[in-house]
């Protein structure tokens, strides 16, 4: 199988954004940009959201959703990841580990 070129859109959720933007930079540093969204309610808890936009090139939307969320909850595991992967003139979108809905354009 020959590795297709993906476009992430993806907000991430997590408890504790000090231990997840090492992760981020080291990941997406190179392949795209990300940045902290603050919300008055996220910043009181200590909780925080990054919106994250990157290319990646896998085998499926699948695997690249797999390896950027377990990545991420290895550093911190209440995280959460709203993700669109947009390949050619399909577009995947995942909670977490879960294929919500497939569009073909």
């Amino acid at each position: 199988m020959t590795n297709k070129r993906f476009v992430l859109v993806a907000t991430v959720s997590t408890d504790n954004p000090k231990a997840i933007r090492p992760v981020l930079e080291k990941i997406i540093g190179h392949l795209g940009s990300f940045k902290e969204a603050s919300t008055k309610d996220a910043d009181r808890k200590g909780k925080g959201e990054f919106l994250v936009q990157a290319e990646f090139e896998g085998l499926s939307a699948k695997d690249l959703n797999r390896f950027l969320l377990s990545a991420l909850r290895s550093a911190e595991k209440r995280t959460r990841m709203r993700a669109e992967w947009s390949s050619g003139d399909t577009t995947e979108r995942y909670f977490d580990y879960v294929l919500k809905k497939t569009i073909k354009k």
